[in-house]
């Protein structure tokens, strides 16, 4: 005769407070994505899963999210052309079935994602790193009407270097110039020569919405990013190709809100036919080199409000 557990998650809590965010988190799985023509995509994604709780249930059945993960990434081996945002999208279905308590359920995952990349000048070729990023949310309304709105995107590191500081180095190299050499000749040289200043090690984020029926490739949001910098970085670079770096990141400095304006003006030009209410989060951190501080800025932002932002025309 088996034996029939208590479900004592159903038993009524002493405390009847409504929980917003109740699950797992740190579940690793393995993942393969066919891209066609390309070279298959290998992942080790970490997953976390929540479930809101209303007031009336004391705990949320927890192995139900671990296992909604598992079945559907199980699933994946089939059909492994999906994107990771629709694996955590299909995910969160399947935990709306097996929750059928809750109103509100969120997955998040993250990875490493592998890229080559050539040296500027040897050519030398380098494996990269970047992060990958998807979530997806799922909202039950009172008619038990499902909503359920995903988006992809990328942590990226490059290089940026600052113009405030550079401006500076130039100023007084100008004065020093000016000692022995006329106005003219002065300016021949200032405008010859590339100018020092403090770098940093810039991080680039960008998340954004996928509507249904439309893709959007965590290759591009990547290759946004690093453009969206000074310049990229390179794991493995011999001298021709640190002078190379530094060189072409030093004629284009640019302060951490730059990269962030940056990012949205190419954000648009890419991806202008998704719907105006496309919401996106873009992001950058500079690890600064001569504070202990860091630099931040931020946008968030709905497509169409971008658009009117920069009076933008299709």
């Amino acid at each position: 005769m088996a034996v029939c557990f208590p479900d004592t998650q159903g038993d009524a809590p002493r405390i009847a407070i409504h929980l917003s965010r109740v699950g797992v988190t740190g579940v690793k799985k393995l993942l393969r994505l066919e891209r066609g023509e390309k070279r298959p995509i290998i992942l080790i994604p970490t997953f976390d899963a929540f479930v809101d709780l209303p007031s009336n249930q004391k705990g949320i059945h927890m192995s139900r999210s671990p296992e909604a993960i598992s079945e559907v990434v199980d699933e994946v081996v089939s059909n492994s052309t999906i994107g990771v945002e629709s694996i955590c999208a299909n995910i969160v279905k399947r935990m709306l079935e097996k929750h059928e308590y809750a109103a509100r359920v969120e997955v998040n995952m993250t990875s490493d994602f592998m890229f080559t990349r050539e040296s500027p000048v040897t050519n030398k070729e380098s494996q990269e790193m970047a992060k990958l990023i998807a979530n997806a949310v799922g909202i039950r309304d009172e008619n038990g009407e499902i909503t359920i709105r995903k988006s992809i995107g990328a942590e990226v590191v490059g290089m940026t270097v600052c113009p405030c500081a550079q401006e500076s180095v130039r100023e007084a190299d100008r004065v020093k110039l000016l000692e022995f050499l006329d106005e003219e000749t002065c300016a021949k040289v200032l405008d010859t020569v590339t100018f020092a200043s403090h770098n940093q090690r810039g991080v680039g984020t960008i998340l954004i919405e996928v509507p249904e029926h439309q893709n959007v490739e965590g290759e591009k949001i990547i290759e946004i990013i690093e453009s969206s910098m000074s310049s990229p970085v390179c794991g493995l670079l011999k001298r021709p190709d640190e002078n190379a770096t530094v060189m072409n990141a030093h004629k284009n400095p640019v302060f951490v809100e730059d990269c962030v304006r940056n990012m949205v003006e190419k954000i648009i030009e890419e991806y202008s036919d998704l719907p105006d209410d496309t919401l996106i989060t873009f992001r950058q951190v500079n690890h600064e080199s001569i504070h202990r501080h860091n630099a931040f800025a931020e946008k968030v932002s709905t497509l169409g409000s971008l658009k009117e932002e920069l009076n933008w025309e299709e």
